[in-house]
């Protein structure tokens, strides 16, 4: 019988906790109507919206948020585009894109699933309960990558790539998956920000 190895001494690894998230595209003309390329509206306009982080700082991204247990993905990315945003979207359609960022230094993996709205209907308004998100509104896509500024890189560089391939004339037939590693950076006593490499990854089924 093989012996097991003596482990005596060592560090018990931590398990990795997993993230799953889902994120919602709504695009528009600038008469506000939901772009559909069936129906020539390409749109020209997307919505996003500001969150309040610890420490006081600001970052913009499309509104959604974490699958809670028992929801699927696009049931968890209605609820939150409803609190986010006060809009229903109706009708989804996708995933657009995916994002995978592993932090080595945290045992954390983040999964986002990105969707696009079909159509949607309602004013915005502000229900977040986790009182997050301040602001919300349809940008241009020229002012996405000025605004995005401050938002990590997993976050904005995708959605440009993603903005630029709906301008050339639509979705990719298999979404792209957009890979990070990011690691925790102490910039001062007060501040952090993340150290972020980009990872190769396969593209999704």
């Amino acid at each position: 019988m093989a012996r097991r190895p003596d482990t005596a001494g060592e560090v018990p690894r931590r398990k990795n906790r997993e993230w799953r998230v889902g994120s919602g595209l709504l695009l528009a003309d600038k008469e506000g109507r939901p772009a559909r390329l069936l129906d020539g509206v390409i749109g020209t306009h997307v919505l996003l919206v500001a969150n309040r982080r610890r420490g006081g700082l600001l970052d913009w991204s499309p509104p959604g948020g974490v699958v809670d247990p028992g929801e699927t993905l696009l049931n968890a990315l209605t609820r939150e585009v409803i609190e986010e945003t006060g809009l229903q979207v109706k009708e989804w359609s996708g995933p657009s894109y995916r994002i995978r960022v592993d932090f080595p230094d945290r045992a954390m993996t983040l999964e986002v699933e990105v969707h696009r709205a079909l159509s949607w209907h309602g004013e915005i308004s502000f229900t977040d309960p986790d009182g997050i998100v301040e602001d919300a509104r349809f940008v241009t896509f020229d002012a996405v990558h000025g605004l995005m500024a401050s938002a990590p890189l997993w976050v904005r560089e995708p959605l440009e790539h993603w903005l630029l391939s709906w301008l050339a004339g639509g979705e990719s037939e298999v979404p792209p998956v957009h890979g990070f590693v990011a690691w925790r950076h102490e910039t001062s006593a007060l501040a952090k920000e993340w150290l972020v490499e980009r990872a190769d990854l396969p593209p999704s089924e």
